[in-house]
């Protein structure tokens, strides 16, 4: 099992290091170098989110069609080799837009949406795999190494881009992404090598196929699943909304290099592995739902130092604020994958984890698209590109307050009871339809 869980944190590890670049390094160079606007730059990087409804139908398929034997792998590499394109890619599409501004976005549009189509092909099918492999009782601990892999390989990503980069030029960008699309190629296939059993490719997986209107009409009618659904759109929008915005604001607010901006993201790294190695054991001792309102809250003080650092002119306010974020989020992931993946039930979960990774990608499309937006729109009414960043970190304080508003009236037992209800009614319709 221990071969299994580093396996599966390979490919997270995979997705997760070309979402990196595109997300941190890139975003603040086509914001504060090329001087792109923050809005456009917010679209651009929402444009892979737009995908995310689609994780519903890919998980619910992949539960009953097979492709060669295999239930999830197939649709693992196609992402993979989706995801290592688009990333390798992104730099010279930026450059592009500079230059030829309609065709550069018209590519844009392809490289990112074919980035994007990867991600949720990638991330669906292998939560799903994770899910059945690990079992009920292993799960935390599967959950455990996914981001303990995922977080040392972000750190090291980080370490590694901020050196090459220490002298910024176009021709040294390129290079560093195209070694993170090819190291994320390479780490993906040694994650699926014999990784999924091959079933017999002449049996059918005993598994329903649901429409697009039963699926979404029994997340609809089981509350704890809508509360749940809202609960993580609002938590994580405020607390991956940053993500497009923290580096340029380190260059705007302090004056911060390329490379000390890239930086940022390790020792964020750093202190969401710390949070993550104490949110494992944790679990064991407190529940999840505390847990989960320790991260969130944990997330409120840290935007409101990062706003104070900007308020104060304080760069050491501002890496204590970058510290407890990534504790914030470390406790938040650990606590929230662990409910997600409770918020399941038998026979359906390739549906259900692709609802809550759909979340998880509109969170990053509503906080991006906000995000650049309301900066931008701040900036030009104030004269101030600070303020436009102080006043997004102000409502991703007021959207983590809601979320724990909303976590209050989730109940896991609750969502397994009548989850199971509607499991058994979409079974007997399909049945009634079929005679």
């Amino acid at each position: 099992m221990t071969i299994k869980r580093i396996q599966i944190g390979l490919l997270h590890v995979a997705v997760a290091i070309t979402l990196l670049p595109i997300n941190s390094t890139l975003n603040r160079i086509m914001i504060k170098e090329l001087a792109i606007s923050s809005f456009l730059v917010a679209v651009i990087a929402s444009l892979p989110y737009l995908f995310s409804p689609i994780q519903v139908a890919i998980g619910s398929f992949s539960d009953s069609h097979p492709i060669f034997g295999w239930k999830r792998t197939p649709y693992i590499f196609i992402g993979l080799l989706l995801c290592s394109l688009g990333v390798t890619v992104a730099p010279y599409i930026a450059f592009l837009i500079v230059d030829h501004f309609w065709g550069g976005l018209l590519l844009a549009i392809l490289v990112f949406g074919a980035w994007g189509m990867g991600y949720n092909l990638a991330s669906v099918s292998y939560f799903s795999l994770a899910t059945e492999i690990s079992g009920k009782e292993r799960r935390s601990g599967t959950i455990a190494v996914m981001f303990t892999m995922m977080i040392i390989s972000m750190i090291l990503t980080s370490i590694i881009l901020g050196q090459m980069l220490e002298t910024y030029t176009q021709q040294t960008l390129n290079q560093a992404f195209l070694m993170v699309g090819i190291v994320a190629l390479i780490l993906g296939m040694l994650g699926l090598f014999r990784l999924e059993p091959r079933q017999n490719g002449s049996i059918k997986e005993a598994q329903e196929e649901y429409t697009w209107k039963q699926m979404f009409s029994t997340i609809a009618s089981n509350k704890q699943a809508t509360r749940f659904f809202w609960y993580l759109l609002l938590m994580l929008t405020a607390i991956l909304g940053q993500d497009i915005l923290l580096e340029p604001y380190g260059a705007e607010a302090f004056g911060l290099s390329v490379q000390a901006t890239t930086r940022i993201t390790s020792i964020w790294g750093t202190f969401f592995l710390i949070s993550l190695s104490i949110g494992g054991p944790l679990e064991k001792k407190i529940p999840k739902m505390l847990q989960a309102k320790i991260g969130a809250w944990s997330g409120i003080l840290s935007f409101a130092l990062i706003v104070g650092s900007g308020m104060f002119h304080s760069v050491s306010a501002f890496y204590v604020g970058v510290m407890m974020l990534g504790l914030a989020t470390g406790l938040a992931t650990v606590s929230n994958l662990s409910l997600m993946l409770d918020m399941t039930t038998v026979g359906s979960v390739g549906m259900f984890i692709g609802v809550w990774g759909m979340a998880s990608a509109l969170a990053r499309l509503a906080g991006n698209m906000l995000s650049g937006g309301i900066r931008e729109a701040v900036a030009a009414s104030t004269g101030s590109d600070v303020h436009g960043y102080m006043v997004v970190f102000v409502l991703e304080i007021i959207f983590l307050t809601i979320s724990l508003i909303i976590l209050r009236n989730v109940d896991v037992r609750l969502f397994q009871q009548h989850a199971s209800e509607d499991l058994s009614y979409m079974e007997r319709v399909a049945l009634a339809s079929e005679g």
